[in-house]
Order: structure tokens, then sequence, then C-alpha cells
């Protein structure tokens, strides 16, 4: 990418980001008068120490007058004046610092944190499933942080920055264009000096964010398979893991850091020569040219004073750089493109259950076809079991079912009436689910199995609960239904867990029913409650059951058994194992029939 190009890029962040910040512009505009506040009280300090300084100047070179007394009384109402400049300034600079913090962290970024999940909620599953939870994270916490720092930064330190350069500029051209064009000439340097650093920081920022992202993908996948971690002694590999990448996210943090901290000492080195020229010409301009000593002591200080803006705009500059990288991180969250909406509307009470595949093909990767001209009959209260060797398409074929993704072609329809028509809202409503993996938010027992029904009263939530044989083991917890998952060291087992899905999905109260083996890795008395709360659920319901144990769906009304994406055998356990063919194999291989 070429330099013009990058610089178009940021300028096009940097004006999105402005974009973003609409809502709150009536509270910038207000932060923009409390930093004109700022700037005139800045003004006239300067001017009024000049004022006293010439007024120390002319007593002291002069007959003295009335001594101490009428010194103190001439320069005592420019003393309290001088006094309220200052305290109004340091008033007005707190109210804007505060206003500046409380808008942009309260409203700027909790807006855009809601923007975020709500555009990943109309995502496609393929972008959850292609992106580490990690990298997601850090754009929601850490990108969106840095963005309002640079509404911050631009509004702020730059503009304000800027508004008080020019008012200096002006006042000490009106005082004296000699002495302040000494300063100005130096001014163009240190912009051009912080720009070019800034812009050269901006890529080696973009690459510590992108280390970032990797190294917070990481801590999650290590702590959240924390006990794989320590059952397979993989500490020392996951420690290396950490530090190849916090050593990447240290160069370039330190390269972005090294050109970002030259800035503030160029300026400051850039300012000092001209405090230096400034007080030889002055002495200079006083005993030769007749300039007044106040005159002068009033541009030495807004000298000294310009360095301050000048720093925030070089500071402000990099920062922005940092905050554009961030941005452009968040922005391509943002303009991912959605699932588009599908209008059409299904009625889940007047749905029977009959599932038909007509020629359906998919693949994850259009180069590598996985699904090709799927065709597959459910009658209404059908138990249909999908079995097969790993990645030949099994949980595809519920992928494409629930809509998580969309059939490239082909239909799937119930009832006869093809999905693809139907929004996904009511396409999913269609279906309860239980998984191998069972998920449970923080939440209270009874939130968990409402959870699809928040509406649901506490006795439906109890008569699913004793349906699925769990409501015993929630009594004996000290809270009962209103105990809190993970809170008081309250554990619960993997089958309790199973237990409470099923209850869950007993409550919502589907006519589809999908369920990928949960009986696995429990012990026998609750595998057994597990299946009869299971055939419960199954029972009325058109079920497709991803079968990994072939004993459990021996009473499958059909079994499809899955190779390549391709139904190679289907029919009944029974009738299967007499053609012995490639189911055959499967369940001897399992049995050793």
């Amino acid at each position: 990418m070429s330099k013009e190009s990058k610089r178009g890029g940021n300028r096009r962040v940097i004006w999105r980001t402005l974009c973003y910040a609409k809502p709150i512009r009536w509270w910038l505009a207000l932060a923009g008068l409390l930093a004109l506040g700022v700037i005139a009280c800045a003004l006239a300090g300067p001017k009024l120490t000049g004022a006293l300084v010439q007024q120390l100047y002319d007593y002291w070179a002069g007959d003295r007058a009335g001594g101490a007394a009428a010194l103190a009384a001439a320069m005592a109402p420019g003393l309290l004046l001088l006094l309220g400049v200052y305290g109004a300034h340091s008033l007005f600079a707190y109210l804007k610092m505060r206003l500046m913090n409380q808008v942009v962290s309260r409203h700027f970024t909790c807006d855009l944190r809601i923007q975020i999940a709500d555009k990943i909620r109309r995502l496609p599953v393929k972008f959850v499933d292609g992106t580490p939870v990690g990298e997601v994270l850090q754009r929601m916490t850490d990108d969106v942080s840095r963005m309002g720092g640079t509404v911050h930064d631009i509004i702020d330190t730059m503009m304000s920055g800027f508004l008080q350069i020019i008012a200096i500029a002006a006042v000490m051209l009106w005082e004296d264009w000699r002495l302040a064009l000494l300063v100005i000439a130096l001014m163009p340097l240190s912009v051009w000096l912080s720009a070019m650093l800034a812009e050269k920081s901006s890529k080696y920022f973009r690459e510590m964010h992108r280390q970032s992202g990797r190294l917070y993908a990481v801590v999650e996948e290590s702590y959240t398979n924390y006990a794989t971690t320590k059952a397979y002694n993989l500490e020392e590999y996951n420690h290396r893991r950490h530090e190849e990448i916090n050593r990447l996210q240290q160069a370039a943090e330190a390269r972005a850091n090294f050109l970002g901290s030259v800035v503030q000492p160029v300026i400051a080195f850039s300012n000092a020569l001209a405090y230096i020229l400034i007080n030889l010409l002055g002495g200079w301009l006083i005993v030769y040219q007749g300039v007044a000593v106040g005159t002068v002591m009033t541009i030495v200080l807004f000298a000294r004073q310009i360095a301050s803006p000048l720093e925030q705009i070089a500071n402000g500059m990099s920062n922005i750089q940092h905050a554009t990288a961030a941005a452009g991180r968040v922005f391509d969250i943002l303009d991912r493109e959605e699932e588009p909406p599908i209008p059409g509307r299904l009625d889940r009470e007047e749905v029977r259950g009959q599932v038909d595949f007509a020629d359906v093909s998919f693949s994850y990767d259009k180069a590598k076809p996985l699904i090709r001209h799927l065709a597959i009959h459910v009658e209404p209260g059908q138990k249909v079991a999908i079995v097969g060797p790993t990645g030949a398409g099994k949980t595809t074929i519920v992928n494409l079912l629930m809509r998580f993704y969309d059939v490239d072609g082909g239909r799937i329809c119930v009832d006869g009436q093809d999905l693809s028509r139907v929004s996904r809202e009511d396409s999913r409503s269609l279906f309860a689910m239980v998984l191998q993996d069972t998920w449970l938010f923080k939440g209270t027992i009874a939130e968990n199995v409402a959870y699809g029904r928040p509406d649901a009263t506490r006795e439906e939530i109890q008569r699913c609960c004793d349906e699925a044989y769990c409501d015993h083991f929630i009594r004996t917890l000290p809270k009962g239904y209103d105990t809190v998952i993970g809170e008081d060291n309250i554990t619960i087992s993997g089958g309790q867990k199973q237990l409470l899905t099923i209850a869950r999905a007993l409550l919502s109260d589907r006519k589809l029913l999908i369920l990928d083996e949960a009986t696995s890795n429990v012990d026998t008395r609750t595998e057994l409650l597990i299946q009869k709360a299971m055939d419960k659920l199954m029972r009325g319901r058109t079920c497709f059951v991803i079968a990994h144990r072939l004993s459990t769906i021996v009473d499958a009304d059909s079994i499809l058994v899955v190779r390549d994406g391709q139904i190679v055998e289907q029919g009944r356990h029974r009738e299967l194992l007499e053609k012995k063919g490639f189911y055959y194999q499967l369940y001897t291989s399992q049995y050793a029939v």
C-alpha cells in the first residue's frame, strides 16, 4: 500500500470516528466553549504578569514616590485579577476534562460497544466460528476505548491546542512583531517533525494491535481449557506461545513508542532554542530600541506557554495513530456483511414436523465440496439418527437445519414450506437443542432452565425439571431454584448440567428436536436418568439425533449413514446390519460383534 493510500485510509478512519461521535455533539460543543475559556485565561495571564512586571520596573527605575505601600496599593488590583484569572483557568480546565471524560466514556464508548454487540448478533455464524473469542473481546474493550481517546484527542487536545497557538501568536504579534516572528518561525519545524514521526509510528501500532489480538486469543484458549492444559502438562508449551507473541508485541510497541516519545524532546529543544533567542533579542531591544520591559516579559511568558499546546498536538498525533489502528479493527466488524433479512413468517403452532432435504448441496469452502445432492424425507414424529465417521458432515446437516449456514443449492422444507423463504428467527423457533457440550450461563437455576422461554412461570419450570429428573437435586441446593450457578462454590456435575438442558428443551416445547448424544462421560445411574429424560423429550417430536454410540439409536425410525457428505445407507438398525455395509463396519468396530 502506498503512503498516499495509507494517509487517505487514516483520514477516512478519523473522519468516520468523528461521525460516530455525532450523538454527543452538543456536549462536545460545550467542551469547546470551556476550552475557549481556558484559552482566554491563558492569554490574559502573561499579559497581566507583563503589566505587573512593568509596574515594578517603573517603580525601581523611578523616584519610588510613596514607598512600598504605594507600590502595593497600585499592584493589588492587578494581583487579584491575575489570581482570579488563574483560578478561572483551573476551573475551566477541570470542568472541560470532567465533561470530556464523562461524555466520551459514558456515551461514545458505551454506545459503540452496544452497536458492535448488535452487529455481531446480525452476522453469520461463520464469523463467530472463524474469529477467536479473545480477539472479539479485545476489539470490544481495548480498541473501543482507544477510539474514545481519539475523540478526546481530536476535539480537546488537537483543536484547543491549535486554537491556543493561533491566539498566542496573534497576541505576540500585537505586542512586538520582531520577537513574535522569532517564536513563530520555529513552530512549523516542530509540527512537521511531529506529523512525520507520528505517521511512521502508525504501522507499528497496527502490528502491535494485531499481536495483541493474538495474545487475547491465546490467553482465552489457555484458561478456557485450563484442566486440559494441566492434564497434558502443556504449561510450558503455552508459556512459550505467550512468550513468542509477547515478544512480537513488545517489539512493535517499542518501535511505536520510541517514535512517539521522540516528538516531545524535539519540541522541547526547539522551544528552548526559541526561549534563549527571545531573551537575548529582548535584552538588546530593551537597551537599544527602547522596548518596554513588560512587553518583553509578556513575550517570554507566551514563548514558554506555547510549548504546552505544541506538546499536546504532538502527543495527540501519536495517540491518534495508535487509535486509528484500533478503530480500523472495530470498523472491520461493523462493515462486515450481515445476514440479509427475510420477511417470510411461519407459525410454529401450526407446524406438524415433516422435514425434507431436496437436492441439497453445501460446502464451507467452495473449492472443497462437502454435501452434494442430499435428499432426506422425515415424517412428523419420527426419530432420525445421523451416524458416520468424524468429518462426514453430521454436524453440517444440523447447521443447515438450524439455518446457521444457508444451502448452496436445493431446498430444506418443513411441512412443505421452504425455510430459505422464512425468517431465521421463525426457522430456529421450531427447534430445541440438547448438545453434548452443555452450556449454562451465570444466573439462577430457574433462569437457566427458562432460557428458551423467559416468560415461563415457576410452576412450569418446576414441572419440566421434574420430568427431566433434576427437580430432586435442585431442591438439595442451598437456595433451590434460586441458586446462582458459579457462586458460593456451587458446583454442578456434567450429568446434572445435561439434565438441566433437557429441562430447558422441554420447557421451550418445540416441534422439532436436535440431539447430540448427551450420555457420554457420566456415571451409569446418571446415564439412565438422562436417557429416560431424553425419551420423554423426544415423545411426539420430530427428532434428529447425532449418534456417536450406535447402541443408543437401535430403536430409531430411520438411520442415515453419512460418509463424505453423502448418505451412503439408510434404514432401520437391523436392516442395515443385514446389509453388512458401511454401517455394519461402524457397528462391529465399536462392539466387536
